[in-house]
């Protein structure tokens, strides 16, 4: 019997797009200390900009003061994150894509409500800034 070349490409390209993904997917233990991790993140966050107002009506802190800011932040970000085998940097890093299996994240937070309810608590829309000049944590 012979093989049609283009038949086999075909057929190994088929294999690796139908069971390639699931490689991609987020391991169980990592979305547990991920999400854990941005529970604490944005609680720490939320007490820290408590009380803030005025620079949420368009007056920035000066350049010298976001530079503390930034260093005060970092300073209470390490410790917190340490405590999950993360760094500032992982966990930018990691948290994305964490984040973006949406099912493995929602099945941890189903079987954790004590978890879910910290979570549902974030002000996600001042955490996820995207592109604009927030840290976004």
């Amino acid at each position: 019997m012979v093989i049609n070349p283009a038949r086999l490409m075909s057929g190994i390209l088929s294999a690796l797009v139908l069971c390639g993904g699931t490689g991609w997917a987020a391991e169980p233990a990592e979305v547990e200390k991920c999400v854990n991790a941005r529970v604490e993140v944005g609680e720490l966050m939320t007490s820290y900009f408590q009380g803030w107002d005025r620079y949420g009506e368009g007056q920035r802190p000066s350049p010298e003061r976001m530079e503390e800011m930034r260093a005060e932040i970092h300073a209470k970000l390490e410790p917190l994150l340490a405590k999950y085998d993360l760094t500032v940097e992982s966990y930018r890093e990691r948290l994305k894509d964490v984040l973006a299996d949406e099912a493995a994240v929602k099945g941890y937070l189903s079987q954790h409500p004590d978890v879910k309810k910290r979570y549902d608590a974030l002000p996600f829309d001042r955490m996820d800034r995207g592109g604009s000049s927030g840290r976004g944590y």
